[in-house]
């Protein structure tokens, strides 16, 4: 079921690798083999020609491999600097110290 353009731009971003593999794999099949997308080979095909289309599919799935991958890398790193810091006792410190510097108690360090 189509949901249409707009509801497709303000959807998740997260890219799934293995679901574009399923789909090309069959069409992939069928051509066999193919030259790399915009090879000099790739140009020279017609635009309907079947290897032509199975390298703008193998690119494809290329391409969301390596989109899926950078997501999940993005996330592990997310998650170990959530893990790297007790960060609401952090920001109750430095919540702290900016009410100790209105209040006039906190004294800055001077260069001898």
């Amino acid at each position: 079921m189509s949901r249409g353009l707009n509801a497709t731009i303000t959807s998740s971003q997260q890219v799934n690798w293995l679901t574009v593999h399923q789909f090309a794999a069959p069409i992939l099949a069928a051509a066999g083999s193919w030259p790399m997308v915009g090879t000099p080979a790739w140009c020279a095909l017609d635009d309907d020609h079947p290897a032509k289309i199975a390298a703008i599919y193998d690119a494809a799935q290329h391409w969301a491999l390596r989109v899926d991958t950078c997501q999940a890398a993005l996330a592990q790193t997310s998650h170990n600097i959530s893990a790297a810091e007790d960060w609401p006792a952090l920001a109750a410190e430095i919540l702290r110290r900016s009410s100790a510097i209105s209040d006039g108690a906190y004294i800055p360090r001077e260069v001898a």
